[in-house]
């Protein structure tokens, strides 16, 4: 899956440096909820900084996924780059103060799931090769899946939602769940696949 122009050292890496990102911003939001600022905003930088090293990480592995899947690879390559685009919007709202927490997290929410998708595909084409160990390639599968959920967040950034007020609705259950998978679930993978690359 990875057989392309690039090392399986250096794509490990890049996913190891994303992993560890995503990690420390779920350290951060810990300490936020916790003690509170600057965490919050830590949080956000650590946000953009996976989904930066996470668009190297989609770019990196496309010959190969692209070897396997044509055409689904380059469907889920532009998705994952415009969810690339809507987190960074987030953080980027969110760190400014422009926009409330709210809106800033659907927007993140919602980049991530597009790259939860993106995830879903290329693990699921993987497991024809066998070229990653089953068991990463299906908690990548259930980690996409998670992330995916975000996609529910859509709505809410079309009408400009901003409020808190939605906290006990289905949708927000739903939402936080997402979350998990971008804030511990995703990272995690992320690890997982640089540790497996490096020791090949």
């Amino acid at each position: 899956m990875f057989a392309n122009n690039f090392s399986s050292v250096t794509i490990g890496w890049v996913a190891i440096a994303a992993g560890i990102a995503g990690l420390l911003g779920l350290v951060f939001i810990i300490l936020f909820f916790t003690i509170g600022q600057p965490f919050g905003t830590i949080n956000d930088y650590c946000i953009g900084l996976t989904v930066i090293l996470s668009m190297v990480l989609v770019w990196m592995s496309y010959p190969g996924h692209h070897a396997q899947s044509p055409l689904l690879s380059q469907v889920t390559f532009v998705i994952a780059m415009l969810g690339t685009l809507l987190v960074l919007v987030g953080t980027a709202l969110a760190i400014s103060g422009v926009k409330g927490w709210f809106l800033s997290g659907l927007y993140m929410a919602a980049g991530n799931a597009m790259i939860g998708l993106w995830l879903l595909g290329l693990n699921y084409f993987a497991l024809r090769d066998n070229s990653l160990p089953y068991g990463l390639l299906i908690f990548g599968i259930i980690s996409g899946a998670i992330l995916a959920l975000g996609l529910v967040t859509i709505p809410g950034i079309f009408r400009g939602i901003d409020s808190h007020e939605y906290e006990l609705t289905t949708f927000n259950y739903i939402w936080w769940a997402s979350s998990l998978g971008y804030l511990a679930l995703y990272p995690t993978w992320c690890i997982l696949l640089g540790r497996t690359l490096l020791l090949k």
